[in-house]
């Protein structure tokens, strides 16, 4: 009996041996196919494009904006867009939380969701506790008599839930939470959101973020959306004062780059690319993850592999070397605060001394106080916008990279410079190991094979707030009338219909003041 439960345990052990050593082999298996295929796409990609001699990239032409192929941004409605109707069907109210590019999406989400309902918009409130620690408020950045201006011919929208009088008494509406699933379908806000939006007169959305699907089969919708993102959502006066005066400031000596360097606590750990960090580092980036996301096991190196790490910022500067930026090249850093410290930045300032932030730049009091929270952030939006060329280093699950690739494309296909970190993940391991012949030629073959800031095809996982290609664009001479481009009076059609349901609403108010008049 003895011998036979050794000869069990053993066999156990054995098979938990083979086990272990068979994930081994797989994440080994694993790992060589990711690179034979990266190589092939690589190569593959390359001879489509007629790469067959060295690859060279003109980076006088990266400074200018990328060729629109004779599409220009439009989200102006394309087919008949009635104003809101004098009676809605309630109040909408939503909290918007994450940081504030995320709430930035999430409004876009509530007007249309208002739109979608007949609902009166009550201002979006942005969460003040989950990440910034800000209580600025929708009022403390974003200009609101131009948002709900803007949005007039779209939905109603008023500051707060108004008091209703009935029986001679003052009453307060109560909205009733709510909670749509993540990514809910328009289904989901006609039926069960609207239903309960009758019966007690408002809802409160919490919270809204992610709550309306993004891909939606009504170009008018998506328009929308972008009406929203690009022309009602703009930064108060002081902030867009503030923002223009740091790229003029930028711009004194020529060109400059700015570079979103997602290089922070919060997404290494989350990517779980902690294999780069000391021991004490790894602890911090672990228990982190812990805490704030869900347990999966993560494998560093084959993570890296994948393209699911944030470039370090020397990685980030022998990109830019290798496709032939120079050390004079002006860069602002648009970046909360650095893992690892000065240790990481040493090799990516000797190559590109001429570094810049939003504080080095301006040293007013107010963004001294306030760099890390939403002023800082929209700043940093703002100058990133309207700078020559835009990297993201990691543009995964960044909103704030994601919005702005979306905003440059639409602000007139400005250049945009996307590693391909699946492709370049190979080159840079390589590297690593000592293998640096022929480094910057790799670098260059795989930067020629992505999108410099073009019109391009949205294609999953890419978000529509990325690229709202072909919706919000339009082609002055369209083959395909889908693309054509609105009549240059639809604004006034807009105006004069809004106009005309005014003056019918007013006519039954004169017709009681006649009437009373002659009794």
């Amino acid at each position: 009996m003895r011998r036979h439960h050794l000869h069990n345990r053993s066999l156990k052990q054995g098979a938990g041996a083979l086990r272990g050593s068979v994930a081994k082999l797989s994440i080994a298996v694993l790992v060589l196919l990711i690179c034979t295929l990266s190589f092939l796409f690589s190569t593959t990609l390359t001879g489509n494009k007629g790469f067959t001699g060295p690859a060279e990239i003109n980076v006088e032409q990266l400074w200018e904006s990328a060729d629109s192929g004779g599409w220009r941004p439009s989200s102006a409605p394309r087919s008949h867009w009635p104003p809101p109707p004098k009676e809605s069907n309630g109040y909408l109210r939503v909290r918007c939380n994450g940081g504030l590019n995320q709430q930035r999406s999430a409004i876009c989400n509530a007007v249309l969701a208002a739109r979608i309902m007949n609902a009166t918009l009550v201002l979006p409130e942005l969460d003040a506790n989950s990440f910034w620690h800000d209580d600025s408020g929708f009022h403390g950045i974003y200009d609101v008599e131009h948002f709900i201006h803007s949005l007039r011919y779209d939905v109603r929208i008023v500051e707060s839930i108004p008091e209703i009088r009935k029986n001679g008494k003052t009453k307060k509406i109560k909205a009733v939470q709510m909670r749509p699933g993540r990514d809910a379908g328009v289904d989901w806000y006609t039926t069960e959101a609207l239903a309960t939006m009758k019966q007690h007169g408002a809802i409160y959305l919490t919270p809204f973020s992610h709550r309306l699907a993004e891909e939606i089969d009504n170009p008018e919708y998506q328009r929308l959306r972008c009406r929203v993102n690009y022309h009602a959502l703009r930064f108060k006066p002081h902030i867009m004062k503030l923002s223009e005066s740091i790229v003029e400031k930028l711009r004194t000596e020529g060109h400059f780059m700015a570079i979103h360097l997602r290089f922070e606590m919060d997404m290494l750990a989350f990517a779980g690319c902690v294999d780069i960090f000391t021991p004490k580092e790894r602890a911090i980036l672990q228990k982190y993850r812990k805490e704030n996301f869900a347990e999966k096991e993560l494998d560093p190196e084959v993570r890296r592999l994948m393209g699911k790490c944030p470039l370090t910022p020397e990685e980030v500067g022998l990109i830019l070397r290798a496709m032939g930026f120079d050390n004079s090249t002006r860069i602002f850093l648009a970046a909360g605060e650095l893992f690892g410290g000065e240790r990481f930045m040493k090799p990516f300032r000797a190559l590109f001394p001429r570094l810049e932030n939003h504080s080095s730049v301006d040293s007013s009091e107010e963004l001294s106080t306030k760099s890390q929270g939403l002023l800082g952030s929209a700043v940093d939006y703002m100058v990133c916008l309207l700078a020559d060329i835009f990297m993201p280093t990691y543009d995964g699950p960044s909103n704030f990279a994601n919005n702005l690739l979306g905003h440059r494309l639409y602000y007139g296909f400005r250049t945009t410079i996307r590693p391909d970190r699946k492709a370049l993940a190979p080159v840079f391991i390589a590297r690593a190991k000592g293998k640096k012949a022929g480094f910057e030629e790799a670098v260059r073959r795989a930067m020629l094979n992505t999108n410099f800031g073009g019109p391009h095809e949205r294609v999953r996982p890419e978000s529509f707030y990325t690229n709202s290609w072909p919706e919000c664009f339009c082609q002055t001479e369209a083959k395909n009338p889908a693309h054509k481009c609105p009549p240059d009076n639809v604004l006034q059609v807009l105006h004069n219909q809004l106009e005309s349901q005014m003056t019918s609403d007013l006519e039954p108010q004169r017709g009681n003041r006649t009437s009373s008049m002659e009794r």
